[in-house]
């Protein structure tokens, strides 16, 4: 009586468990750990860091974009010859299903151009994220002076 007892409790404990880490994963891709380096020079553009977190299906990153910046770029850095750093622009990103990219200082990273001037260290800054499929995903990025260390 006992194993039976056991077995009716536990099997909709475990019903209830596997249908709840099917919702684990969001449906739709999320951002995290957003932030932004301003320029060292006024009127240079700012650097952007973020990770995208994918959702239940593949998507493809398309777009960026600020209602503090005049426009917000994709690029990646690579090395060049005789030691010159570089960076390439990219005009997307494929996201996978449940990946994580980082996008980081010498990697991956968004230029932000036009930045409003009352952008100073410490102002969130609004980042929108739009995907092929017309899904979005929207992050507050933390602002840091050119010098300082990243937030995360």
């Amino acid at each position: 009586m006992k194993s039976r007892f056991s077995f009716a409790f536990i099997a909709p404990v475990a019903a209830a468990v596997l249908l709840s880490s099917c919702h684990a994963r969001s449906e739709d891709p999320k951002i995290a750990h957003a932030w932004v380096r301003l320029a060292a020079i006024p009127g240079q553009p700012a650097a952007a860091y973020f990770t995208i977190v994918g959702g239940r299906s593949s998507e493809r990153l398309v777009q960026v974009e600020s209602a503090m910046a005049q426009k917000v770029d994709l690029h990646e850095s690579m090395g060049g010859a005789g030691g010159m750093a570089g960076m390439k622009p990219l005009d997307g990103l494929d996201v996978p299903a449940g990946a994580t990219i980082v996008f980081a200082p010498g990697g991956k990273h968004a230029m932000v151009y036009g930045l409003d001037p009352v952008v100073k260290p410490g102002t969130a800054i609004p980042l929108r994220f739009g995907f092929a499929g017309g899904k979005t995903a929207e992050a507050e990025a933390k602002s840091v002076a050119a010098g300082d260390d990243a937030p995360y």
